[in-house]
């Protein structure tokens, strides 16, 4: 563990203070990416859920508004196969939904699949070389993250146990993050299948830190001052922030989603799968009461669901009593349920509701 306070992240990056705003697929393009860089962070772009031709249009707006170092956000999970029989399946188990929100059951809708890091993402890289890219699930195959490093970018990856981050070390990250169990959006654990033996970010953070030699960037359940504070005394040597930042005008979600997050209290959030079949943390809805409530396996399918990380399409038993089977026809059906300060006042101030 190095001294306090260490300053190597922001000298690796080229960033004002230790402030990273978590890539949020969905939520956070341009506008918001712009402005916490602006502000001396590091915005980052998720692109799981864009188009090689879509993020190539976000970016060039965020360079229109800053000249600053950002993130460019990847999946490294291997995408899930076509199955017309489970598909069938899971839309029969959501037929009264369909019926109450007036949706035709056979009625086809486009995949919600998130896209992973392939040769066209890299060729956009390649093209727009940004200061950072960054990786969720893992790490892309060695050629293509040699080309990602080969553009002079700094490569952050995300660890959810001491041995995802040696990993990650030992193949070439510049930085690792340390997620906690506390972190919204999709857990990053790719070595693991283990929902149940995920630690939190005080208890993670500090041996990370000590068991790899690069910088830490601590990330879950911090929202304030508080928690960059607590995050630099257990060896970090930055603060990743997202949930904080759906609270700026920059974020694209609903007032539905502004609501839930402003009334929301501690214990009601929850790990479930029944959204993209990924164990992913969030505001405990309808959806996940009624499908994913524990002691409940919908459809007889025994509480079994896709493997995450890079076992592809083999099953297990997840742990979490929220994760329960999921599919696309989940997100296709039900979509995002998608405060006014401005991330321009500063990354420090921009989760203050």
């Amino acid at each position: 563990m190095t001294g306090w306070p260490d300053r190597r992240l922001q000298d690796l990056l080229g960033i004002e203070v230790p402030i990273i705003q978590a890539p949020m697929a969905g939520v956070a393009f341009a506008d918001m990416v712009a402005a916490v860089s602006e502000a001396g962070g590091l915005g980052s772009l998720a692109c799981a859920m864009l188009t090689p031709e879509q993020a190539r249009k976000e970016i060039a707006l965020v360079r229109k508004q800053t000249s600053r170092p950002i993130n460019l956000n990847f999946f490294c999970h291997q995408l899930p196969r076509d199955d017309e029989k489970r598909e069938t399946h899971w839309r029969k188990c959501l037929e009264g939904y369909y019926r109450e929100l007036g949706i035709g059951a056979d009625e086809r809708f486009p995949s919600s699949n998130r896209g992973t890091f392939d040769a066209p993402f890299c060729e956009m890289v390649e093209e727009f070389a940004p200061e950072v890219v960054s990786f969720h699930f893992g790490l892309p195959g060695k050629a293509l993250l040699d080309r990602v490093k080969s553009t002079g970018a700094r490569v952050l990856a995300c660890a959810t146990t001491v041995e995802e981050a040696r990993w990650l070390e030992d193949r070439g990250c510049d930085a690792i993050v340390a997620q906690g169990f506390e972190a919204g959006g999709h857990r990053g654990m790719f070595l693991t299948k283990n929902v149940s033996a995920q630690v939190g970010t005080m208890s993670l953070v500090p041996q990370v830190v000590d068991a790899v030699k690069i910088p830490v960037i601590a990330a879950g359940g911090i929202a304030d001052a508080r928690g960059i504070v607590a995050a630099f005394a257990l060896g970090a040597s930055a603060a990743q922030l997202g949930t904080a930042y759906l609270f700026c005008p920059e974020a694209r979600i609903s007032q539905v989603h502004r609501e839930a997050l402003r009334s929301s209290r501690d214990d009601q959030t929850a790990l479930t799968n029944v959204f993209t079949g990924r164990p992913a943390r969030g505001v405990i809805n309808r959806l996940m009461r009624e499908i994913g409530r524990p002691g409940v396996s919908p459809c007889r399918c025994g509480g079994h669901a896709p493997a995450a990380g890079r076992g592809g399409e083999r099953t297990r038993r997840l742990s979490s009593p929220l994760v329960r089977p999921g599919c696309s026809a989940l997100h296709r059906t039900f979509g995002r349920a998608s405060d006014q300060t401005s991330c321009r006042h500063g990354p420090f101030q921009a989760g203050r509701p």
